[in-house]
C-alpha cells in the first residue's frame, strides 16, 4: 500500500472514530439524564405504595445517593483518563454501569454515571478538534451531545414511567391509580436504564484515542499540581457548583412542586406536568448551543444565569397570583429552568474542557463536574427542609424560588469575573501550558504518548489527503 493510501486510510479511520465517539457520548449522557430523573418520578409511586416507610429524610437520601455516586465517579474517572487514555475510560464507565446498575444500588450505579461526565465531554471535545470545520461549530456539537442529551433523558424518563403506569392500568381517577399501583412500575423504570450502556459498549471498544491526547498527554510523569492550581484557579471557580445547586433540585422535584401547588392532584398529573416542565429544557439547550458559537461561551453563560435570576425573583415574589393562573405558572417555571440550560447548562462543561490543557483535562473537568454535583447534592438535601421550615406550602415554594434566583445571580457574577473566553483550538492552551511548565523548571520531555512531531506530521498528511480528494472528486 502506498504512503498516500495509508494516509487516506488513517484519515478515514480518525473521522469515523471521532464521529462514533461524539454520537455515543450523547447516548451515554442521555442514559445519565434518564437515570438521574427517573428517581424523582419513582418516588411518587413509592410514596403511594409505602407512605409510612418513605419519610422525607429517606426521600432526600434516595435522590442524593445517585448524585454522591456521581461525584466519586467524576473524580476517579477524570484522573484515570489522563493516566491511561480516553478509550479505557469510556469502556470502564460503561462496564461499571452494566454490572452494578441492578445488583447493588443507585449510589454505586452513580459512580459509573458520574464517570461519563468527564469521559464523554473530554472525548467529544477532543474529537471536535480534529478539523477546523467541526471546531468552528463545537459549541453546538457539545451542547447537543452533552446537556441536550442529558435533558432529553429527563423527558424520556417521565414518558417511560407514564407508559408503564398505563400498561399496569394505573391511570384514570385517583382511586384507579392507587388500586393498580405496583412495584413493577418503578422497578421496570429503573431497569430500562440498563439499555443505553449496553448499546454503546461495543462501539466504545473500537474507538481511537484523540489526536490531542496522543500529542499532549503526560501520563508517564507526575503533575505539578501546585503550578496547575496557580494557573487555573479562576477557571475552577468559574465552573463551580452554582448552576447545579439550582438546576438539579428544580428538575428532580418539579413533579413534587406541581403536586404541592394543588393542581397535580394525582400521580399521573404530577408526573405529566413535571415532564412538561422538563421539556422546556430542550429549547434552552438548542438556543444556548447555537449562541455559544456566535457570541461566545462566557457571554452565553452570563446571560443565561442573569435572565434566570430575573424570572426566579418574579416567581418567588408573586407566586400566589401566578399560581392562580396555573398554565402561567407552568410556563414561567419552564422558562426559569430553560434559561438555566441556555446559559450555564450548555456552557459550563465546554468552558471547562476548552480552558484546561490536554494532559490534565480529564482530571480538572472531573473535579469541576464533581464540585457541581456536590452543589446538586446540597441543593437536593436542603430543598425539602427549606420548604418545610415555613408555615405554609406557598411560603416554602416562594423561598426556594428566591434562593434559587439568588444563586443564579451569584452565578452570573462569578461567570463575569472568573470565566475565561478561550481560543477554539485546543492546541493553543496545550502549548501555553507546556511553556508555563518549562518556565517554572519542569521537565516536559515525556510530553505526549507519541512524539509530538509525528502527530503534527500525521495531521498535516491527513489535511493534504483531504485537499487531494477535494481536487479529484471523480477518482474512486
Amino acid at each position: 500500500m502506498s504512503s498516500s493510501s495509508e494516509d487516506a486510510l488513517v484519515s478515514r479511520k480518525t473521522k469515523i472514530s471521532s464521529t462514533v465517539t461524539v454520537v455515543f457520548a450523547g447516548i451515554a449522557l442521555f442514559s445519565d439524564g434518564y437515570n438521574a430523573q427517573v428517581v424523582g418520578y419513582a418516588k411518587l409511586i413509592i410514596e403511594n405504595l409505602f407512605p409510612k416507610q418513605l419519610t422525607s429524610i429517606l426521600s432526600t437520601r434516595l435522590s442524593n445517593s445517585y448524585l454522591i455516586g456521581e461525584i466519586v465517579g467524576m473524580l476517579f474517572f477524570g484522573l484515570l483518563i489522563d493516566q491511561v487514555g480516553r478509550k479505557v475510560g469510556v469502556v470502564l464507565t460503561t462496564s461499571f454501569r452494566m454490572v452494578w446498575m441492578l445488583i447493588i444500588a443507585r449510589g454505586i450505579a452513580g459512580v459509573g454515571a458520574g464517570g461519563e461526565y468527564p469521559v464523554c465531554s473530554v472525548a467529544a471535545t477532543e474529537a471536535g478538534d480534529e478539523t477546523a470545520f467541526v471546531r468552528k461549530r463545537r459549541g453546538f456539537l457539545i451542547g447537543m451531545v452533552g446537556d441536550f442529551a442529558i435533558d432529553f433523558g429527563f423527558v424520556i424518563a417521565g414518558l417511560v414511567v407514564l407508559i408503564i403506569m398505563a400498561a399496569y392500568g394505573a391511570v384514570g381517577s385517583a382511586s384507579q391509580q392507587l388500586s393498580n399501583m405496583s412495584d413493577g412500575i418503578w422497578r421496570i423504570s429503573f431497569g430500562l436504564g440498563l439499555v443505553p450502556p449496553l448499546v454503546v459498549f461495543y462501539a466504545r471498544l473500537k474507538m481511537m484515542e484523540s489526536t490531542a491526547y496522543q500529542k499532549s498527554s503526560m501520563k508517564k510523569q507526575q503533575m505539578p499540581w501546585g503550578l496547575v492550581i496557580k494557573r487555573y484557579w479562576k477557571t475552577m471557580i468559574g465552573t463551580c457548583f452554582l448552576y447545579d445547586f439550582v438546576a438539579y433540585p428544580f428538575g428532580l422535584f418539579s413533579s413534587t412542586i406541581i403536586s404541592q401547588l394543588g393542581s397535580g392532584s394525582t400521580t399521573v398529573e404530577s408526573i405529566g406536568y413535571g415532564t412538561l416542565i422538563n421539556a422546556f429544557y430542550l429549547p434552552g439547550c438548542i438556543l444556548g448551543a447555537l449562541s455559544m458559537d456566535y457570541i461566545g461561551r462566557r457571554k452565553t453563560m452570563f446571560w443565561g444565569f442573569f435572565l434566570q435570576a430575573i424570572v426566579g425573583f418574579i416567581l418567588g415574589g408573586a407566586l400566589g397570583p401566578i399560581q392562580s393562573v396555573f398554565p402561567l405558572f407552568v410556563v414561567l417555571y419552564g422558562i426559569f429552568v430553560s434559561l438555566g440550560e441556555f446559559g450555564p447548562g450548555v456552557a459550563t462543561i465546554l468552558v471547562a474542557n476548552e480552558s484546561y490543557p490536554t494532559p490534565i483535562r480529564g482530571t480538572l473537568v472531573g473535579l469541576s463536574a464533581a464540585i457541581g454535583k456536590a452543589g446538586a447534592a446540597i441543593g437536593t438535601q436542603v430543598f425539602t427542609p427549606i420548604q418545610e421550615s415555613f408555615p405554609s406550602v406557598l411560603k416554602g415554594q416562594q423561598a426556594v424560588f428566591l434562593i434559587g434566583a439568588g444563586f443564579a445571580l451569584a452565578g452570573a457574577l462569578v461567570t463575569w469575573f472568573f470565566t475565561p473566553e478561550m481560543p477554539r483550538d485546543l492546541a493553543t492552551e496545550d502549548a501555553a501550558f507546556k511553556a508555563y511548565l518549562e518556565e517554572n523548571g519542569w521537565d516536559t520531555s515525556s510530553w505526549g504518548g507519541v512524539a509530538a512531531t509525528d502527530v503534527v506530521e500525521s495531521r498535516e498528511s491527513q489535511r493534504s489527503v483531504e485537499v487531494d480528494e477535494k481536487e479529484k472528486p471523480g477518482e474512486q
